[in-house]
């Protein structure tokens, strides 16, 4: 398997301190739970209650049933200075998607797997908890590691938002970690501005008349109609964009027909649009439905269409990315192990957040093709380098010590 980044080597030289490497078994342990039993978005009721039973017996006040299956985890530094507030962002839940991995952890639910990496964001987000509580003195203020649910669908960050987990104490920064295979182990991806795409839907539905496949004058070809709509959305990006701007859109669905000799008297099309820049995003959305209504007009065909906004970009400010990548670096001792261009066309919801408070989302290199563990996200054999968990418990403590510090 490859990967986006495939000149980039595996960087094996972490500075990680003696009691965060202590966590790692534990770390091995936690994720690979999750991963035997994957929920999805708001059913995480078994991944919670396993959250909130360790912080318990640990002493962390937390707060559950935040937004359905969501917890917050509270932590008040004893060292004097700042009363600041950051806030750690993980997400819970899995997909609906067959594993094919054959592994001792393997998962137990029939259809669903942790095929994008959530069960060892919430195990990194539980490592930090209990290394950071343990650390009280290390640190002011305070940090509110959130765990988030739905993050694949419909989206668990707004109602959290909704639900005040940014207030009482006020968050004043957030970050985040996305376990990464399109990085090898050993990386982090960290840049300020745009990292991840708005991810917008489309549905449209065309209607023409139907009639006899050997009498195509007396209808109203919805498939001829439909297929003319899909080249020309097409060229919506390449004539409408400019080449310095990045933008995509992708159909993923065509249904129409029911026998060889029908002509179809409807279609429906689905695909997907994504951006980084938003005034880009409304010229997408536009265009799209001028398009599709040119094309149905010259034919004589109608139409519907539904446009659903789901996330916006993911935007990382400039001075939360700089906390990062400087803490990275102490991290990854080895300079090439930073990687500033690491944006996709992918989308996260984590961007509801960083609209809401200055932030930053980052990727940690999971890949390792040495050990085939190199499948890209959302495939049933996708799985990741354990060996990256206390790394992100590393860099996420550093961050709390160096913004509260």
């Amino acid at each position: 398997m490859t990967f986006a980044t495939t000149a980039l080597p595996i960087h094996t030289n972490f500075k990680i301190r003696a009691d965060i490497l202590e966590l790692k078994s534990s770390l091995v342990q936690w994720r690979r739970d999750f991963h035997r039993f994957p929920e999805l978005g708001f059913k995480e009721k078994r991944t919670a209650n396993a959250i909130a039973e360790k912080l318990t017996a640990w002493g962390i006040p937390h707060q559950t049933g935040i937004a359905q299956t969501g917890l917050v985890a509270t932590i008040t530094g004893t060292k004097k200075g700042n009363n600041k507030v950051l806030a750690i962002r993980a997400d819970m839940d899995a997909l609906p998607i067959q594993e094919e991995n054959i592994v001792s952890y393997k998962s137990q639910i029939d259809g669903l797997m942790h095929a994008c990496g959530h069960d060892g964001h919430t195990a990194i987000a539980i490592g930090t908890a209990k290394y950071l509580w343990e650390n009280r003195d290390r640190f002011s203020g305070t940090v509110k590691i959130i765990f988030q649910p739905a993050e694949e669908g419909p989206g668990g960050a707004k109602p959290m938002i909704e639900s005040g987990v940014l207030e009482n104490p006020k968050v004043d920064a957030l970050i985040g970690l996305h376990l990464w295979n399109s990085l090898p182990l050993g990386t982090v991806g960290v840049r300020a501005g745009a990292l991840m795409a708005a991810t917008e839907f489309f549905h449209c539905k065309i209607f023409g008349r139907g009639g006899h496949g050997a009498l195509p004058h007396q209808t109203i070809d919805s498939i001829l109609v439909a297929a003319q709509v899909v080249n020309t959305i097409h060229t919506i990006v390449s004539r409408n964009v400019s080449p310095i701007e990045s933008a995509v859109i992708s159909i993923g669905e065509f249904h129409a027909g029911t026998a060889t000799n029908i002509i179809a008297d409807s279609a429906r099309i689905s695909g997907t649009v994504r951006f980084f820049n938003p005034e880009v995003g409304v010229k997408l959305a536009l265009r799209l439905e001028e398009a599709i209504a040119g094309v149905c007009a010259a034919h004589g065909a109608t139409y519907e269409l539904k446009y659903t906004k789901l996330y916006p970009p993911v935007i990382n400010d400039y001075a939360i990315a700089e906390l990062v990548r400087s803490v990275a670096e102490t991290v990854i001792e080895t300079p090439a192990g930073i990687v500033p261009e690491c944006q996709t066309m992918g989308g996260e919801d984590v961007s509801f957040f960083l609209e809401a408070v200055p932030g930053c989302y980052f990727f940690l290199g999971s890949a390792n093709p040495d050990k085939g563990l190199a499948y890209p996200h959302h495939h049933p054999r996708f799985n990741f380098d354990e060996t990256a968990l206390a790394t992100g418990v590393e860099i996420f403590a550093r961050c709390v010590e160096k913004f509260l510090g």
